[in-house]
């Protein structure tokens, strides 16, 4: 593992037996398939043993995870030697929540951004994280070499973004709050499980379904402009207002389902939502000024 050390990663060990390899002498106990099952003390109905993806700055592979704020939060796939990691760094997963902090074990897991090769470190990390983190940036050399990763650009040209009609990130308020999408309106899919144990392949947004407004609105909510901060500038950005819907349509846009499985009441989540509580300051650069607006894409289109 590029000189880690053994502290540094867990043993993974294989609870099934390879073809060609001899059977050990005694008793097998018999394996029994486990199903994914919903654990009756998780406040969340994720449906999950881990929610895999990939890192969208380094390629890297992560799990997501819900923080007791019912945010999300994206950490290391393995657990790690807590004698190995600050007390500052650690979490531990209990009921399908991350908290940040250790549980008392010897083992603890961690943030990926504080190990993510692509965000420069503030923190002073051991030199176990140094070395994971050293390794980490190997495998994201690696994987850009062989095509399998490209890195994000700094940003599109500014021909690009005038050709752009809808944001690639829109802000969406729901039931009087913000939140940044990870994908266009219409492209934001169920999270319920479906019959085949898939993802439901359905939009949010459906044709038969009541749909939100574009508006510019101020880049202050109302509910957060009392906050004792330094006032943000007063102009008008770009806003998917769901407010005017009916509690339970938005409610069925925050939980992320389409119209069949918001009504119903025993349905599984396959997926964490994709909302992230928008902040002005910290997501400044996906605030837009004018209105995704189909008239005016087709004027920029004529010769």
């Amino acid at each position: 593992m590029c000189g880690a050390s053994p502290a540094t990663f867990t043993a993974m060990c294989s609870t099934t037996t390879s073809p060609g390899h001899p059977t050990p002498p005694g008793p097998v106990a018999a394996c029994r398939p486990r199903a994914l099952r919903i654990h009756p003390d998780s406040p969340t109905r994720l449906l999950r043993s881990a929610q895999p993806a990939r890192c969208h700055d380094c390629g890297n592979l992560i799990h997501w995870y819900t923080r007791t704020n019912q945010q999300r939060i994206d950490l290391h796939p393995q657990e790690l030697s807590a004698e190995a990691v600050s007390a500052s760094h650690r979490w531990h997963v209990h009921s399908g929540i991350a908290h940040p902090a250790g549980d008392g074990t010897a083992w603890c897991r961690v943030a990926h951004r504080t190990l993510c090769p692509a965000y420069e470190n503030t923190t002073p990390l051991t030199r176990q994280l140094v070395e994971l983190r050293r390794h980490l940036a190997l495998l994201t050399r690696r994987l850009t070499d062989t095509g399998a990763f490209t890195p994000p650009l700094p940003g599109p040209p500014q021909a690009a973004k005038a050709a752009v009609c809808r944001p690639a990130r829109p802000v969406v308020q729901i039931l009087h709050r913000r939140y940044l999408s990870a994908c266009p309106v219409d492209a934001i899919q169920c999270i319920a499980q479906t019959r085949r144990r898939n993802r439901c392949p359905h939009p949010v947004l459906a044709p038969d379904t009541p749909a939100g407004e574009w508006a510019l609105l101020p880049v202050a909510a109302p509910a957060t402009a009392q906050r004792g901060r330094l006032a943000l500038p007063a102009t008008g950005m770009a806003v998917y207002d769901l407010t005017h819907l009916p509690y339970g349509e938005q409610l069925r846009w925050r939980t992320q389902y389409c119209a069949a499985h918001a009504a119903d009441p025993d349905a599984a989540h396959l997926a964490l939502a994709d909302w992230e509580v928008f902040d002005a300051r910290l997501h400044h650069h996906h605030i837009h000024n004018r209105l995704p607006t189909t008239v005016r894409n087709r004027t920029r289109s004529r010769p």
